[in-house]
């Protein structure tokens, strides 16, 4: 068509050496991660501290665990995450001790602009506190951070952060309740 522009792709959002890192990491996920017995929690820590996770020694991961950009990643003492979730960690992604992310829950620090017409990726931070209860099947959204003890209830969306000791359920997340602080 006459007087049409091509567009010019954007340029990569992504370094050379973090789309090798990210190759070498999905390489080393879908085998020796995921292949591993599903109580070698001792390997897959292993496995995620050589790409640069800042990991307790007694948090767990199961072998079906989805983590984008490990680098990006810490989790505290004690901490569990469970089958299928995903750890999409575009951004940092930190979780305190004590928590519990369930199956297939999802934890996204990327998106994009919207505003601009090429979509330029945004990596905003999450912080899930301690002793903090993301259920199965809930979202966590970018820029999010999760107050210490709070659960967010199966299948519910946080978009906002949510206060300590609550609890939130439903897409947009809503508080329903409080919860005690924990005693030691």
């Amino acid at each position: 068509m006459d007087g049409d522009v091509p567009m010019m792709a954007a340029p990569s959002p992504y370094t050379l050496r973090e789309k090798f890192a990210r190759l070498a990491w999905a390489l080393v996920q879908s085998t020796l991660f995921a292949w591993s017995f599903h109580t070698c929690y001792g390997w897959r820590r292993m496995l995620l501290r050589a790409f640069g996770a800042s990991l307790h020694p007694t948090c767990r991961l199961r072998r079906t665990v989805r983590i984008e950009c490990p680098w990006n990643l810490s989790i505290g003492m004690d901490t569990a995450v469970g089958d299928g979730a995903i750890l999409y960690c575009l951004g940092p992604v930190r979780i305190g001790d004590h928590s519990t992310i369930s199956q297939r829950a999802h934890v996204c620090a990327g998106s994009h602009d919207h505003r601009s017409r090429s979509m330029v990726l945004l990596r905003p931070p999450i912080v899930i506190g301690s002793d903090c209860w993301i259920a199965a099947e809930a979202f966590v959204g970018p820029g999010v951070t999760v107050g210490d003890g709070v659960i967010l209830g199966a299948r519910a969306v946080a978009f906002k952060d949510l206060a300590p000791w609550t609890i939130y359920l439903g897409n947009p997340a809503q508080p329903v309740g409080h919860r005690a602080p924990l005693k030691a």
